[in-house]
């Protein structure tokens, strides 16, 4: 099952981001899934589905965006080594 969400933008935000509105509402949803994926708020198996993309896909776009694929938080690694 799936849900429609509906939001209003400026025809300027199309020109501004050079994209047709179907391109920005693909990019908007996978920003939205890379951002709640850094955040911890999904795991990376649910924030890859919500974006709609494959795996593979998924960590290159969080390249892009310039987000670590890894959910550590600071100290996690030194802990890790150290154990």
């Amino acid at each position: 099952m799936s849900v429609q969400v509906t939001i209003s933008l400026p025809d300027s935000a199309f020109s501004a981001m050079r994209r047709r509105p179907k391109d920005l509402a693909r990019d908007m949803k996978v920003a939205a899934a890379a951002k709640w994926f850094e955040a911890g708020m999904l795991s990376q198996a649910k924030a890859t589905e919500l974006a709609g993309l494959s795996r593979v896909e998924f960590l290159e776009a969080l390249n892009r965006l310039k987000v670590s694929p890894f959910q550590y938080e600071p100290g996690d690694l030194a802990r890790e080594m150290n154990a």
